[in-house]
């Protein structure tokens, strides 16, 4: 007589099987969000980063028109005698 699986058997590995595509997917879906979650910190790190390029550009440029602004003044007050 040859052996052969049972029927409770096969039913066994048919719900093992679910459970392992069950679970897989939720493995994907943990990793999804994860890097969903980590490319908008980089994202926001990124734009703080150009937020302070900005900024910084931005006082250079105040910082420059004030002195020549001030270049500007001792000229005139030169001219003026």
């Amino acid at each position: 007589m040859a052996l052969t699986p049972s029927k409770d058997h096969k039913r066994r590995e048919r719900e093992q099987k679910k459970v392992d595509k069950r679970f897989a997917r939720e493995v994907a879906k943990t990793e999804k969000l994860r890097l969903q979650q980590a490319a908008a910190a980089e994202a926001l790190k990124a734009s703080e980063a150009e937020a302070l390029k900005t900024s910084e550009a931005d006082a250079q440029a105040k910082l420059e028109a004030e002195f020549e602004a001030e270049l500007a003044a001792e000229a005139a007050k030169i001219k003026r005698g």
